[in-house]
């Protein structure tokens, strides 16, 4: 007889709800990610799940079946599908985006203020893209 399901083995869906996008152009690249030094750059982290969304058709983005532990989602607006960030003198020429919307200041924030909770409950984070220029 199967005993329950330990909290090691649940897994949900997140759900990324995208606001405030500037247009349709491009895709979204979105990364969600467990892994505190792969953040915000998820190409380090080979585990970490990865999406390229077309901008126009981007407001809800899901995950299926991840599993349980603390996550944080980073978002890029590709409006000219080059696979990255453009930026002019260090600053986002695109627009971006975090889970929870931290305030942001110089240079991205921290694994700890995007991060959130994942568990056997399917999980919703609304984001609002900035744009730097």
């Amino acid at each position: 007889m199967p005993g329950p399901v330990r909290a090691a083995e649940a897994k949900a869906n997140v759900t990324v709800s995208v606001t405030n996008l500037r247009n349709q152009k491009g895709q979204l690249m979105v990364c969600l990610t467990k892994n505190p030094k792969a953040f915000p750059d998820c190409s380090k982290d080979a585990s970490a799940l990865k999406k390229l969304v077309p901008a126009g058709s981007a407001s809800n983005i899901v995950f299926s079946g991840v599993e349980a532990g603390t996550y944080a989602v980073a978002i890029v607006h590709d409006e000219n599908n080059n696979n990255k960030m453009d930026l002019r003198i260090f600053i986002p020429r695109e627009g971006f985006a975090f889970s929870r919307n931290p305030k942001i200041g110089m240079g991205p924030p921290k694994f700890k203020s995007a991060s959130f909770a994942v568990g056997s409950a399917n999980v919703t984070q609304s984001v609002k893209m900035k744009y730097m220029f």
